[in-house]
């Protein structure tokens, strides 16, 4: 099946098109989406110390962008092109926006959109994927998203009751029902800090978000430790893996080509950075519930699915106050770990990928170096540990593979 981006799709072929199953997959990838990732995204801005209005801009910014990519490149290529925000790059803003002034912030979105944007209009996409060590790539994904795992564990000492309802939620909402594993978390938690802990519901008004432009202050600090690492998670974080979903579900190179995907998904982070958007890329998990046969029993009609997403998104995106003034009304601990939890499937993934043994044990040895030096946090001259792991990672992999080529 090869569908090309000047193929033309009117209102009668996706009206004929329509199907209760691509509506019920659009809605359970958005609950799915947004039931652990959001709270993560609240953890940035809360690092970053953003105002409520803050907030809700980045939200506002983030989901309407990445809805409005989903329904044009559904649109445009008859697939179901399912798009969301950079959750491992949220984690990485958790701690790297500590201490930063947000216009130095918003400097950095927009370079790391931008080297995206460059990346994906140059053609060269999947050659500069290929350039760079996958093992390399993983483990400083896991090292960001490291500590994140470790406070689920460490709220034990301080809300033992909160910490074992939430993880005994998720271990058996895994077993039984894994796409709805953390949704279920964090009703759960709900349910017990606000029926059993009595903390006060959030009073959440129903209103619609006003974004808020943000002058940005470009300083090689702000780029070196959260522009370029923020750009190269996304990348091979999030990007690849939306591509991969997509091949492996019989979408190819002719049907969703990365060039005009990953174009689109960083033009509109780029133009709408100065509003808090830190980045959009392909969805991976829940590309995968549009993507799949429940989706729609046609191939070819699937597509609809991906339109349904775009359009819950952006209207998500028009309340997006109401979301933030709710996250912000929960307990902090409740937060941490809900985020922790949601982010385990990401480590495991990482690690899995960085230590893998169909690479070489020196590939490994440098992947062991990457995650050890991101994971400790360490600062140096003013940068921080993402981008330490990076040179310190890919100088391992040089010299182990070279000393390797020479003996």
């Amino acid at each position: 099946m090869n569908h090309t981006l000047t193929q033309k799709l009117s209102f009668a072929q996706i009206k004929k098109d329509l199907s209760p199953t691509a509506l019920t997959a659009a809605f359970v990838a958005i609950l799915a989406g947004y039931g652990g990732p959001l709270a993560i995204v609240i953890q940035a801005a809360q690092a970053g110390a953003l105002t409520p209005e803050q907030t809700t801009s980045m939200l506002w910014a983030l989901c309407v962008t990445f809805g409005l990519a989903g329904f044009v490149l559904s649109w445009t290529t008859r697939v179901p092109i399912i798009t969301a925000w950079s959750t491992p790059g949220a984690a990485f803003l958790i701690t790297s926006l500590v201490g930063v002034p947000y216009p130095q912030a918003i400097a950095a979105f927009i370079v790391a959109s931008l080297v995206i944007f460059m990346i994906a209009m140059s053609g060269t996409f999947d050659a500069v994927m290929n350039r760079i060590p996958k093992s390399i790539a993983a483990a400083l994904l896991a090292g960001i998203l490291f500590n994140f795992g470790i406070k689920t564990f460490t709220s034990l000492g301080s809300n033992t009751a909160l910490t074992l309802i939430m993880l005994g939620t998720y271990l058996i909402g895994k077993r039984f029902f894994a796409r709805y594993a953390v949704l279920a978390v964090l009703i759960v938690g709900c349910v017990y800090v606000f029926g059993v802990q009595g903390h006060a519901v959030p009073h959440v008004p129903l209103h619609l978000a006003v974004p808020v432009f943000t002058m940005p202050e470009f300083t090689l600090s702000s780029v070196l430790n959260i522009g370029l690492p923020l750009a190269l998670i996304t990348l091979t974080g999030q990007q690849i893996t939306g591509i991969a979903v997509l091949r492996s579900s019989g979408y190819d190179a002719a049907a969703a080509p990365a060039k005009p995907l990953v174009g689109l998904t960083s033009f509109l982070a780029l133009i709408t950075a100065p509003f808090g958007n830190f980045g959009i890329n392909l969805a991976a998990i829940t590309a995968a519930i549009c993507t799949e046969k429940e989706s729609h029993p046609d191939h070819a009609k699937r597509y609809i699915a991906g339109l349904w997403c775009g359009v819950f998104s952006i209207i998500l995106g028009c309340f997006a106050g109401v979301l933030v003034t709710f996250f912000l009304g929960l307990p902090t601990e409740l937060i941490t770990i809900l985020a922790g939890l949601a982010l385990l499937g990401a480590i495991l993934t990482g690690l899995s990928n960085a230590m893998s043994t169909h690479t070489q044990p020196s590939e490994r040895e440098a992947a062991l170096v990457t995650f050890m030096t991101c994971a400790s946090g360490v600062t140096l001259f003013q940068l921080g540990s993402a981008f330490w792991a990076i040179v310190f990672g890919c100088l391992a992999y040089f010299v182990l593979n070279y000393k390797k080529k020479h003996d």
